[in-house]
C-alpha cells in the first residue's frame, strides 16, 4: 500500500474535458498514512453552471461567483501535487480535465496513476454497481457529502486503503500506478456560421451598449479574433450574448 501520495476528485460543468470547465478542485495530500494538507477550492468558470449540475453537486452560479479564475487555481492545484503518484475514482475523467486546463495556461501536467474504478472491477466482479457511492456503501464508508469534490477525494483515500488492505497482497499488479494519458484534441476552428452570427449579436450589443445605461456587457463577449477563436469558445461567446438579451 502506498504511503504517500495525492487523492483527489473534480466537480465539473459538464463531461467534455475539452468544452467544459472545473468549477471545484478536493484534494488531500497523505504522508505515511495521514493526511497532511488540504486542497479545497472553488473555480470560476465563464459558461453558467447548469440546473442539472446544481442539482448533482450543490455548487450553484451564487458560490462560484467570486471565486479565483481556472489560471490562478490550476497553477497552485500544480504545486500542491508536487511528484506525487495520483489516485482517484475512474481517474482518468479527473486526469483529463486537470490536463486540458493547465495546457490553455502552458502548464505540463503529467503524472503516475491509481484507479480505484479500476482496482474495484478487478476484485469485485460481483457487484452491480462499481460507483463510488456504491463502494462506499458497501464498505460502510462514510461520505458525509457525495458529489462534492473534497469529500468525494476524502472517501477515494479511505476506499483505497480499504481495497489495499484486502486485495493487495494477492493482486500486486492491480494496485501497481501507471502513467496517466490523455491526448488533448486540437480545438476546431470556428465555423462561418458562428462568425457570422457573433458579428450580428456583437455589433447589435454595442448598439445597444451605447444607447442605454441599463446594460454592461462582459468585454471578453464584444472583443474576440475570428482567426483564432475556437469552436467551443464561439458557442461560449454566442451563449453569453444570447442570454444578456
Amino acid at each position: 500500500m502506498l504511503k504517500s501520495y495525492i487523492a483527489f476528485d473534480l466537480e465539473t460543468t459538464g463531461l467534455d474535458p475539452m468544452n467544459n470547465e472545473i468549477i471545484e478542485i478536493g484534494a488531500l495530500k497523505v504522508r505515511d498514512g495521514k493526511v497532511s494538507e488540504r486542497f479545497m477550492e472553488f473555480i470560476k468558470p465563464q459558461e453558467l453552471i447548469s440546473p442539472a449540475i446544481t442539482g448533482l453537486t450543490g455548487i450553484s452560479n451564487d458560490m462560484v461567483a467570486s471565486a479565483r479564475p481556472a489560471r490562478s487555481v490550476i497553477t497552485d492545484f500544480i504545486d500542491f501535487c508536487e511528484e506525487d503518484i495520483l489516485i482517484g475514482h475512474n481517474i482518468i475523467f479527473d486526469y483529463s480535465f486537470t490536463k486540458c486546463t493547465a495546457a490553455r495556461e502552458g502548464l505540463p501536467f503529467e503524472k503516475m496513476g491509481i484507479d480505484t474504478l479500476k482496482i474495484a472491477k478487478k476484485v469485485h466482479p460481483e457487484l452491480e454497481s462499481k460507483s463510488l457511492s456504491a463502494l462506499c456503501e458497501h464498505y460502510k464508508i462514510e461520505n458525509k457529502a457525495a458529489h462534492r469534490a473534497y469529500f468525494d477525494a476524502l472517501a477515494t483515500a479511505k476506499l483505497y486503503q480499504t481495497l489495499s488492505h484486502y486485495f493487495e497482497p494477492d493482486n500486486p499488479k492491480t494496485f501497481k500506478p501507471s502513467q496517466l494519458t490523455y491526448k488533448i484534441r486540437k480545438p476546431q476552428p470556428a465555423t462561418p456560421k458562428q462568425l457570422a452570427l457573433l458579428e450580428r449579436l456583437t455589433k447589435n450589443k454595442k448598439t445597444f451598449s451605447h444607447n442605454t445605461e441599463a446594460f454592461s456587457c462582459n468585454a471578453e463577449a464584444l472583443s474576440y479574433n475570428p482567426e483564432t477563436l475556437s469552436r467551443s469558445d464561439a458557442s461560449r461567446l454566442i451563449d453569453r450574448l444570447l442570454k444578456g438579451n
